[in-house]
């Protein structure tokens, strides 16, 4: 006999989402994922001024707001077909890539480590045994017995006074949780860690990009960061030197604490290596460019279909018609006024809610396809093309995890087990550790080339009559992120964001095609319908980046419901 199951809203996201799921035998077998609000800044857009787009798009969310920025002046930019200078390139890759990092410790740690981690457990440990096992397996100076011994006190004190805080509705003593308690003191107190390494990688967005959240130094055009050596109001070697020190800090933890805890949770939960697959058709946008025209890349993209990555076919440049051409998204089951599939360029944004109805209509989220395929995007799809491609940093970082996971699971694992729950989090400490690389390359190129006396940051945007279109993409912490504008006589026409979540939390097509985080459901255990571990493991793992600052109303605008995340 079947169970129905709803979990509302899933907590530790960015934004409302409700997850629906049929269990039968402790598998799921249906699921459906309904984003529970309504996003309009695309329609506040219309009017205004291409120039002020990026400013508006940073606050869709709360969380991924560098991202909206980037891909809003890439998409103006490629409207205008205008170019950027060296040093603003350089400027723009340093500043996602520090994003990227902040992100990806985040969503490991503080979102998603409580799926695997009985903070409890950590009660029964002993400090001496933790030190010994962070020590076989890590060089970290966090590693101490007096580190563990202060943070099971800490922890014991939160117990005592009943003031768990954010740990108070874990799941503790789920039959699904199965380290042992040294393990998990050891990732409590890197979770306490992890706190200020993502504050460092903070600290470089906000040095480049004048402020965080909500960057303030972005133009069409370039970067409003002025160079100059001799000046301490400006962009001078002094804070460079800030961002580099910042930089190799990250690079200490991410090799030394989120590479070896990352692999160890996917060695200890082996069996979580074969659930969440869900779809295999994948979808990176190439990123990190080396030149001003968005031609050449230090990362790369491209499209693999049924997980056959023999087959990847690359995404070349900011003009790809590939890219370009491929595009579109269907409202079939989503709360807007039609039942239309089309491209970005030719879609509105007209709400229209129905009461949720399985069969009909139930989200607000919007359904993406690349040339009609369901895609899942996200770092798994990054990596998996990367590694297609022979990428040197991805197949380098890929194999010394999948070594080393192996090694400790005492079985040889190959990239097919990236296809998982599990998986997602691997890729997503691979990537984290490429673009730490990454960003000390393009930290070097910068400086390089202001050494050499360049210091052009932006060059002059011009709108001309009649209309342009042009898409901006960037291959986003959570995934392929795309704006597309449509430009009249120097004015907004229409303006689309198909954002990552998107494409991964969409609900069915009209051909009935389920989304990423739909399909990847299907067949995960669920040991008890009451406490729905098991299927938060496999929403997290996409980190869902709903939206952010919502309210929910009703019809008339009149609230309905407050939430408390936990």
């Amino acid at each position: 006999m079947s169970t129905h199951i709803t979990v509302d809203p899933v907590t530790r996201i960015e934004g409302h989402l409700r997850i629906d799921v049929e269990i039968d035998g402790g598998v799921v077998t249906k699921a459906w994922s309904s984003g529970q609000m309504f996003r309009g800044i695309e329609r506040i857009l219309q009017g205004r001024d291409p120039r002020e787009a990026w400013i508006f798009t940073q606050r869709f969310c709360g969380v991924c707001t560098t991202v909206h920025a980037i891909a809003s002046v890439r998409a103006v930019e490629n409207a205008l077909k205008l170019e950027i200078p060296p040093n603003a390139q350089y400027i723009r890759n340093l500043i996602v890539a520090a994003h990227a990092m902040h992100d990806h410790i985040v969503h490991f740690y503080q979102l998603s480590a409580l799926d695997w981690v009985d903070v409890v457990s950590a009660l029964k440990a002993d400090p001496i045994k933790t030190a010994a096992l962070a020590a076989s397996i890590s060089d970290w100076p966090g590693n101490s017995r007096q580190e563990f011994q202060a943070v099971k006190d800490r922890l014991a004190g939160f117990v005592a006074k009943g003031q768990l805080g954010i740990f108070t509705n874990g799941y503790w003593g789920h039959p699904a949780m199965k380290l042992a308690p040294e393990v998990n003191l050891l990732a409590v107190t890197h979770y306490l860690q992890a706190l200020d390494y993502q504050r460092k990688a903070n600290q470089v967005v906000a040095i480049l990009g004048a402020k965080t959240p909500n960057i303030q130094n972005l133009a069409v055009g370039g970067v409003a960061n002025a160079i100059n050596l001799d000046n301490d109001s400006t962009l001078n070697m002094s804070k460079l030197y800030q961002v580099k020190d910042l930089l190799d800090g990250m690079k200490a933890f991410i090799e030394q604490v989120y590479f070896v805890d990352v692999c160890a949770i996917a060695a200890m939960y082996a069996d979580w290596l074969k659930y969440g697959s869900g779809v295999t058709n994948y979808l990176a946008v190439p990123d990190f460019p080396t030149d001003t025209k968005g031609a050449a890349f230090d990362m790369p993209g491209g499209t693999i279909f049924n997980g056959d990555l023999a087959g990847v076919k690359p995404i070349s440049s900011f003009e790809d018609p590939y890219f370009q051409k491929n595009v579109s998204e269907s409202i079939a089951h989503s709360w807007y006024d039609g039942d239309w599939q089309r491209h970005p360029y030719e879609e509105d944004t007209v709400p229209k809610y129905t009461p949720y109805d399985a069969d009909k209509k139930y989200s607000w989220i919007k359904s993406p396809r690349f040339d009609g395929h369901v895609m899942q995007v996200g770092p798994l799809a990054e990596v998996l093309v990367a590694f297609a491609q022979g990428h040197e940093p991805t197949k380098r970082w890929a194999s010394r995890t999948l070594e080393t996971a192996g090694k400790v699971a005492g079985a040889t694992l190959t990239p097919a087990v990236l296809h998982s729950t599990l998986g997602r989090h691997a890729a997503r400490m691979i990537r984290t550790a490429v673009i730490c690389e990454l960003a000390t390359k393009h930290w070097g190129l910068l400086a390089e080339n202001i050494g050499k006396g360049d210091t052009r940051i932006f060059n002059e945007p011009v709108f001309p009559k009649g209309e342009q279109q042009g898409f901006g993409f960037h291959e986003a912490p959570r995934g392929t992120l795309s704006h597309w504008i449509v430009i009249e006589d120097g004015k907004i026409k229409n303006y689309q964001a198909v954002v990552p979540s998107t494409w991964n939390a969409g609900p069915r097509d009209a051909k009935n095609q389920p989304g990423p985080y739909e399909a990847s459901l299907v067949g995960n255990p669920v040991a008890n319908p009451e406490l729905p571990l098991e299927v938060l493991r496999t929403v997290h793992s996409f980190d869902p980046c709903i939206a952010c600052a919502i309210h929910t109303l009703d019809v008339d605008g009149a609230e309905i419901a407050t939430v408390k995340a936990l």
